[in-house]
């Protein structure tokens, strides 16, 4: 388990906000704590900060209780097994482009109460997913509309294997008291009383490719929500060591799994063990690193194509535009147009 996961830094005020929902529809608040074995007098101790994983153990109790995906905080429910459902049926898309559209339909037919969609502008680089709550009346702590948001940015990373720098999230209500929690789980710039909820996003992230699997996506669902409350900036996860050792040693001369057996003191059987059990394997995270590191000069340098290529790793120019292409269903040429 990642550390930040065990150690409390969250508000408490999100043990009340989880359980409003549920105790409007009459469950007992005892039993929606304890279930996640979290002490009843928690609730009259503002200073109680509390882990990822209580909350985490919180939110499924609450889903179970409830049986619905939006604990209450809706005027109209949402099934357990809709955001499955959505998932599953956006894993086999080329890119993240795809996958947003394809949502934006499930949970259109779905669920009653959310105005979901994607805006593309002829005028500017940056598009919009719009997705907020028609009607918010019954999430006076904004927790399901927080909730949402931050599901689909996580969603959105975790598909594409990499961080993505969301321009602006916005928020169609006053900043609430809690807003310092807003700048941890929202690492982008931050616009309170606008007219929807939603976010923006630079229109080439949409040509990212989906890179994860259908088992990834079983032990994502499985763990949710987890990696949606996970803060990545916290992550000491064995997958996080090793992509930062790789990026230490360079991209042209990355150690291979013997090598990095040595420096991390290791065997590689293990390593390969510990990073299947994370979703994902050493040649992932290279591919990933390369990825991530292409995009950025490519989009920021400068740099003629032969010469990211070489930066990158590939020993041959030709190699990396078969790549880039793969990783990003654009050439380099078109990209940097």
């Amino acid at each position: 388990m990642p550390k930040s996961q065990s150690v409390a830094h969250i508000a408490n005020h999100y043990l009340q906000a989880s359980i409003r929902g549920a105790e409007r529809q009459g469950f007992s608040k005892n039993t929606l704590l304890e279930g996640a074995a979290i002490p009843v007098e928690w609730l009259n101790n503002p200073g109680q900060l509390i882990t990822e994983q209580q909350l985490t153990l919180l939110i499924k109790n609450v889903w179970r209780t409830t049986r619905d995906e939006f604990m209450g905080l809706s005027t109209s429910p949402c099934k357990n097994g809709t955001f499955a459902l959505m998932a599953d049926y956006c894993l086999g898309s080329a890119s993240l482009g795809a996958v947003l559209r394809k949502s934006t339909r499930v949970y259109s037919v779905a669920c009653n109460n959310v105005d979901i969609g994607l805006e593309e502008s002829d005028s500017s680089k940056l598009v919009f997913f719009r997705l907020s709550l028609e009607d918010d009346s019954q999430d006076t702590d904004h927790l399901l509309q927080e909730f949402l948001l931050l599901m689909w940015q996580r969603f959105a990373c975790w598909l594409v294997d990499q961080q993505i720098p969301f321009a602006t999230t916005r928020f169609s209500y006053p900043a609430p008291r809690h807003v310092n929690e807003y700048r941890a789980m929202f690492p982008t710039e931050l616009r309170f009383g606008e007219p929807v909820c939603g976010f923006n996003l630079h229109e080439k992230y949409l040509q990212l490719p989906i890179t994860r699997s259908e088992a990834e996506l079983d032990v994502f669902l499985k763990e949710a929500p987890a990696y949606i409350l996970h803060r990545p900036v916290n992550d000491d996860s064995l997958r996080n060591h090793v992509r930062a050792l790789l990026a230490s040693r360079g991209l042209s001369n990355m150690p291979s799994l013997d090598e990095l057996a040595r420096l991390l003191h290791m065997t590689p059987r293990s390593i390969g063990r510990r990073l299947q059990q994370e979703g994902t394997s050493l040649r992932a995270i290279k591919t990933s690193l390369r990825r991530e590191y292409a995009i950025k000069l490519m989009s920021t340098e400068n740099l003629s194509v032969a010469d990211v290529s070489e930066r990158v790793g590939f020993s041959e120019t030709a190699s990396f535009c078969r790549a880039f292409k793969r990783w990003t269903g654009k050439s380099p040429s078109q990209w940097s147009v």
